[in-house]
């Protein structure tokens, strides 16, 4: 079997409360007509479906809890939309301003849902990432063995705040904790580029991930992209992102090695994600 395209970055289209910025943003993406038909996708049958016409194997699908910025899709939701879908991944969220015990709460989210990853975000929910509270946070998604996906760079959202961004706080959180597994989301766009892949450089368990990045500017923000083949993983950020297939085309169309555009498409997040590419179970 070959590599499987792995999408490390989709959201439920249904949110139990949007922010207006956030709806009026994928209305003008989408268009209207659109914008009804992507209701469908609040079934995952929809979803998968859509997946399936554009070439994805599995995808990663998001929680978030952001009220003060995007809204408010949570765990349970999250996790119920998963439930009996193989090809859909669910990765949890815990927002440090409205949990008392975030370590205790990532166990409770893995141990009753079966959850897989862990998505936060510093620039929707304003909170550095290297500071000393989620460190009980980060402790428990090591031993757990889960990674961790942080927003960095920009956002076209009301409420969000670009200074929580930078993919160099991340730094103190690679030296302290050595076998997390620290995904670098949007790989500081924007603004930060060359701090996300000189983190992916210096950092074994560091990676980019391109979601909202168009992929033939990849080598204008990356020049030496192959360099770190091993670290690069795809997302689309659907519903943010229209054309999934024709990100994926993109990406094949590269200059960069074969090997190197299957493991930015699947390789490398199967390896996070402990998919067998041989098989393609997860």
């Amino acid at each position: 079997m070959s590599t499987p395209v792995i999408d490390f970055h989709v959201h439920p289209i249904y949110y139990e409360s949007y922010s207006p910025s956030t709806v009026a943003w994928i209305r003008e993406l989408h268009g209207e007509a659109n914008w009804a038909r992507l209701q469908e996708c609040a079934d995952p049958a929809a979803l998968v479906a859509l997946l399936d016409r554009a070439g994805v194997d599995h995808a990663v699908v998001l929680a978030e809890l952001s009220p003060a910025a995007t809204g408010t899709c949570t765990n349970e939701y999250v996790a119920e939309f998963c439930a009996g879908q193989k090809r859909l991944i669910p990765f949890c969220t815990v927002n440090p301003h409205l949990v008392a015990d975030s370590r205790a709460e990532l166990r409770r989210l893995v141990e009753t849902y079966g959850f897989r990853g862990l998505k936060l975000y510093p620039t929707y929910n304003h909170f550095y990432p290297n500071d000393a509270v989620l460190y009980p946070l980060y402790a428990a998604a090591e031993e757990l063995g889960l990674p961790v996906m942080l927003h960095t760079g920009s956002s076209v959202f009301r409420g969000s705040r670009l200074k929580y961004g930078d993919p160099l706080f991340l730094d103190d959180v690679a030296v302290d904790f050595p076998q997390l597994k620290i995904v670098l989301v949007h790989s500081g766009r924007g603004v930060w580029y060359d701090h996300a892949f000189l983190m992916a450089r210096l950092h074994p368990n560091v990676y980019m991930e391109i979601a909202g990045l168009p992929p033939q500017k990849l080598l204008t923000y990356f020049p030496e992209l192959d360099r770190v083949g091993d670290k690069v993983i795809f997302g689309s950020d659907w519903p943010g992102l229209a054309d999934i297939a024709g990100n994926i085309e993109r990406i094949r169309a590269l200059p960069l090695a074969r090997e190197v555009r299957e493991k930015i498409l699947g390789g490398n997040a199967a390896r996070l994600l402990g998919i067998d590419c041989s098989t393609g179970r997860a």
